[in-house]
């Protein structure tokens, strides 16, 4: 059985094996705002508002933890997401984007009703911090930045032994939902290509993607990525040449191909 490694270990090993240029973050809901505010070292947005994005830029980009509640959030849409609010009729039907990013009201309901989200009710706080700080015990989700190359090389990871098939969905503006919605909400690896929202107020690269999870499945992608090395499979993928002859670069990894 597969022991996880600690999450600074985690951490430190995602960072050095994928070359990430932000630091991996982990995510906790709180049933009460006193628990969440009890978290060493917490910061909190001092009456500002802001979009969950830049809170979660915080820990990936500037390395803080930060807890926040539904009325440090600027909307709705960032709070129905984690469930910390909103959901209700008026959110449902997404009239606020009508216009905006859709061209009905039909089609802001069903972009709503596609989204991912954690149901509204049981969580009052969250917090989030970065994965090598161990300040979160008992994180809900692990989450991390990457570049695509990187990110298949991460899932190439997770399916090395006990090989699932990983079906994502992209809802549009709102992506939050795609990724760490959908973690929280169904506890399944999720991937997400981040939404104009996450690139202009959580500093989202241009080519960078998120991955949110449950923590122990990074010890998992860790140890199937140390296999695939074995067998000539590394990342940076090295680029072997347009015009070259493919034998002796498959060779390196299938034998029968000398």
């Amino acid at each position: 059985m597969t022991i996880p490694l600690s999450m600074p270990e985690a951490a430190a090993q995602l960072e050095r094996v994928l070359r990430l240029r932000a630091i991996p973050f982990c995510m906790q809901l709180f049933e009460t705002v006193e628990a969440m505010a009890a978290v060493k070292g917490i910061r909190r947005p001092n009456a500002s508002v802001h979009t969950l994005d830049q809170i979660v830029a915080q820990a990936a980009r500037l390395g803080w933890t930060v807890g926040v509640t539904a009325q440090d959030l600027v909307g709705d849409q960032c709070r129905s997401v984690v469930g910390l609010g909103g959901q209700d009729e008026a959110w449902r039907s997404g009239a606020h984007m009508a216009g905006v990013w859709y061209a009905t009201v039909e089609d802001t309901r069903a972009h709503q009703s596609a989204m991912h989200c954690v149901p509204a009710g049981r969580y009052s706080a969250l917090a989030v911090s970065p994965l090598a700080s161990g300040r979160l015990a008992a994180p809900d989700i692990a989450l991390f930045y990457a570049t695509p190359g990187a990110m298949m090389y991460f899932i190439n990871g997770l399916q090395w032994s006990g090989y699932k098939r990983f079906d994502w969905s992209v809802v549009g503006e709102s992506a939050c939902a795609d990724s760490w919605g959908r973690a929280l909400a169904t506890g399944q690896p999720s991937l997400s290509i981040p939404c104009f929202a996450e690139r202009r107020y959580g500093g989202v690269l241009d080519d960078e993607m998120l991955m949110a999870l449950k923590p122990e499945l990074i010890t998992k992608a860790l140890e199937g990525m140390q296999a695939l090395g074995k067998n000539g499979l590394r990342y940076p993928f090295p680029q072997y040449g347009i015009q070259q002859d493919v034998r002796a670069g498959m060779a390196a990894s299938y034998p029968d191909r000398r």
